[in-house]
C-alpha cells in the first residue's frame, strides 16, 4: 500500500507539533515557520499555519511554489 499525504490548516503550530510529536510520538520531517511535515505511521500529514480569521484559499510556499494548505495526495515512485 503506497503511503498517503494529508495537508490541513491549523491556527497554532507549537501546539500542533507538541501533539502530534509528543504526544502521538510522530516523527518531524521538513519544517518552515509555516508549516511541518509529520510520519504519521508511514504516512505523510503537513500542518500549515493560516490566520485564525482568513477567509480565502490559504496558500504557502512549497519547493518555490504556492501549494494550497487545505490538499491531499497519494506519494508515488517516478
Amino acid at each position: 500500500m503506497q503511503p498517503f499525504h494529508l495537508a490541513f490548516p491549523v491556527i497554532d503550530l507549537a501546539k500542533t507539533r507538541t501533539f502530534y510529536e509528543g504526544l502521538l510520538g510522530c516523527g518531524v520531517g521538513r519544517t518552515s515557520e509555516r508549516w511541518i511535515d509529520f510520519d504519521f505511521w508511514g504516512n505523510q500529514i503537513t500542518a500549515h499555519l493560516v490566520d485564525a480569521d482568513a477567509e480565502h484559499q490559504s496558500t504557502n510556499a512549497v519547493d518555490g511554489k504556492n501549494v494550497p494548505v487545505n490538499h491531499f495526495g497519494a506519494i508515488l515512485e517516478w
